[in-house]
């Protein structure tokens, strides 16, 4: 037909355009599957750059900066104040506090002194250490973690299984419906001209533009307007596995609390304990811890500032490393620190024993205000009583409320203490949950699980990389790390943990549309093909039957854009 001459009513039509359309289908498919695999050696980048090159090691007494592959077992290390701790090890002279937060998730600095065991990436605060080395290259904590990332990674799903499996299928049936209408018309009828042609009705109509776009085009309208709610989905594979979540396991520390310490409550030691004595107590220990960086100080001034409290100038300022803060606030002069540092001073805390242990039992920080006495033999006087806590989210209860609204689970895994981790759970209504979990456990717990149905992990921090790796569908707040962000396939682009709820939703109207779009795709060929196998339909009608399809399918994809959360 293509080289005989034919004008007029007798022409005979060609259809080249199908085979062009088959062809840049596959390869923006392709496309589409090299995009949403970009990400994932990002976070395996972001995880090494927390590994310090340099360190301080102390040889023949004298300290000597060197490379850290340099390191080995049993090198004493130097740490001055602000560096990151290079090495796993054990203090062996110094006391300091030191941000653990990437390992554990806990906000607060835990004191170290002799004795203790530092992790490598940790940041060191206002002391020196001296640490003998437990671990170094691919044995410490933070190596292992990333080794964690990447085996993770490594076994997530081929995207659009679902397709995949349909396609081995429609494809080869089609070819031989076609080869059965060419065999056929030819054999009984001996017009193989008209043989052909029902033979290319058939794989014209057939054409896969509609099944090659089903998928992709409600994913890419899903993705979109997610993304104009606050939810950045970042590979179609969460978006598909969202819909049939079973379980969603929290991180606590900045994903259901606000991540930083906040002054919950304060007791004076005034006979007449009222507003004005509070408000004293609570302007003493500010003026004294008035520009210091540290946690609980920034907590205290910030409490005085919502009071509009007046501040005093202190002199004498002395941090005390790892107990707390010495200075002279007007004519008084006041320690501000731990109970460790009152039990230095043989301060008499028995007044707020009770209370103390209460809150200390429901994870909070306690820190104590005492006075000097102007005789040095006299123990200084007990002011008052500070206790420091991680406030929930507002939209913490919605967050729960609403994933039990759609028979979801919810699940709490935390790297804080015990009494920290059951407040939380028991405020939000959540019965499971594990506290004093590892980065390393954090994905066990999220493998075990999976035995009950697909996991989401919602996370925010480095030790959260791990689980939210392991998980079905990883979920990162965007004001966490860029390692829990690079890991997860979700992104909530405002640390609100109502989002996940939403999340979960636009997957499932996401997923529907997938499913409808391949109703869409083959319910033309499903009638279709048997009426192009019977010469019923000419290769125009095909064309345009196969046409239609795919407008069918995307403008049922567009339907999404009407989504709400």
């Amino acid at each position: 037909m293509l080289f005989s001459p034919s004008h007029g009513a007798g022409a005979h039509h060609l259809y080249f355009e199908s085979s062009t359309i088959v062809i840049t289908l596959v390869l923006f498919g392709k496309w589409l599957e090299g995009r949403a695999k970009s990400q994932t050696t990002e976070a395996i980048r972001a995880l090494n750059t927390l590994r310090p090159e340099f360190a301080t090691v102390v040889k023949n007494g004298q300290p000597e900066l060197v490379s850290i592959a340099l390191v080995k077992v049993g090198d004493l290390v130097l740490v001055k104040p602000g560096e990151r701790i290079a090495v796993d090890g054990t203090v062996r002279s110094g006391d300091s506090q030191v941000d653990e937060s990437l390992i554990t998730g806990e906000i607060l600095p835990v004191s170290k002194k002799v004795g203790d065991k530092v992790t490598g990436g940790a940041m060191n605060g206002e002391g020196l250490l001296t640490i003998i080395t437990n671990a170094v290259g691919t044995e410490t904590v933070l190596a292992r973690i990333v080794r964690l990332v990447e085996s993770a990674q490594a076994k997530k799903a081929p995207i659009q299984r679902l397709v995949d499996k349909v396609s081995a299928v429609f494809v080869p049936v089609v070819l031989v419906i076609a080869t059965l209408t060419l065999i056929v018309w030819g054999l009984l009828n001996g017009n193989w001209e008209a043989a052909i042609i029902n033979a290319v009705s058939v794989l014209v109509i057939a054409c896969p533009c509609a099944l090659g776009l089903a998928t992709p085009a409600a994913i890419m309208v899903g993705t979109g307007v997610a993304a104009q709610h606050g939810i950045l989905i970042k590979d179609a594979e969460a978006l598909e596995l969202a819909h049939a979540i079973k379980t969603v396991a929290f991180d606590k520390t900045g994903t259901l609390t606000e991540g930083h310490p906040k002054l919950i409550t304060m007791q004076s030691s005034a006979k007449d304990s009222d507003a004005q004595a509070a408000d004293e107590l609570l302007m003493l220990a500010a003026s004294l811890q008035a520009g210091s960086e540290h946690p609980l100080a920034k907590a205290v001034t910030n409490a005085a500032n919502a009071k509009d409290l007046p501040l005093q100038v202190t002199q004498n300022l002395q941090a005390l490393a790892g107990k707390g803060v010495l200075g002279e606030v007007g004519v008084q002069r006041l320690y501000f620190g731990s109970t460790r540092l009152m039990n230095d001073l043989k301060v008499n805390l028995s007044k707020f024993k009770d209370d103390a242990l209460v809150l200390e039992q429901e994870g909070r920080s306690i820190s104590w205000l005492a006075q000097a006495r102007d005789l040095d033999h006299f123990a200084p006087k007990l002011l008052g009583m500070f206790a420091f806590g991680d406030a929930i989210k507002a939209t913490a209860h919605q967050a729960i409320d609403d994933l039990e609204r759609l028979g979801i689970k919810t699940v709490l895994i935390s790297g804080d203490n015990q009494g920290s981790a059951s407040s939380v759970a028991k405020q939000l209504g959540i019965s499971e949950f594990y506290a004093q979990v590892l980065p390393g456990e954090k994905a066990s717990i999220v493998t075990q699980l999976k035995q009950d149905g697909l996991v989401a992990m919602v996370g925010d921090g480095l030790n959260d990389a791990p689980a939210l790796a392991v998980a079905d569908v990883g979920i990162a707040m965007s004001s966490g790390t860029d390692v829990a962000m690079h890991t997860s396939g979700i992104t909530l682009m405002r640390g609100d943990p109502a989002l996940v709820a939403h999340a979960i939703d636009i997957s499932k109207r996401t997923y529907q549309k997938i499913r409808q779009n391949l109703f869409w795709a083959f319910i033309y060929n499903v009638v279709g093909i048997p009426l192009a196998a019977m010469g019923i339909l000419s290769p125009v009608l095909a064309g345009a039957a196969m046409a239609l399809s795919s407008v069918s399918v995307i403008s049922n994809a567009l339907l999404l854009k009407l989504w709400r959360p």
